[in-house]
């Protein structure tokens, strides 16, 4: 005989269907935007920018958004205007589109994680380099 939890993972509804409901509108939400930016969005200050991932309270209630561009010096500030102007806009659709009850405030912030990311590449490639060279002078 199956246990109720081999059961639910047999039709589908197991460690997937487990997740938060928070996480998966936030997954909701960042996809439903990422495709306004692409179709309805006009303003140039946008055209490059790309959400990274949404954050959401666990009522629902407040959505942290994370954004990237790929010029990193002005244009996130910029693009982070812009995205404010939007904000209404934005809500809006949200709400039309996912059909909640309500629809979360919505927060947008640049994701400096990109840029970090990139630092730590730079510092393994610096690391990579110097091994190299140190290896070729004591051959």
């Amino acid at each position: 005989m199956r246990s109720p939890k081999e059961t639910l993972s047999s039709i589908g509804l197991g460690p997937k269907s487990e997740q938060k409901r928070s996480v998966r509108v936030a997954e909701a939400i960042r996809n439903e935007l990422s495709m306004l930016l692409l179709t309805k969005v006009r303003d140039p200050k946008l055209v490059s920018v790309a959400f990274s991932r949404v954050q959401l309270s666990d009522d629902l209630s407040y959505a942290r958004i994370f954004f990237t561009v790929p010029d990193v010096k002005k244009r996130h500030v910029d693009a982070e205007e812009a995205l404010q102007r939007a904000k209404g806009f934005m809500r809006s659709h949200l709400a039309k589109a996912l059909n909640m009850r309500y629809t979360p405030e919505l927060h947008f912030v640049y994701d400096r994680q990109v840029e970090k990311v990139a630092e730590m590449e730079q510092l393994f490639q610096e690391i990579a380099n110097e091994r190299g060279s140190d290896d070729e002078q004591s051959s």
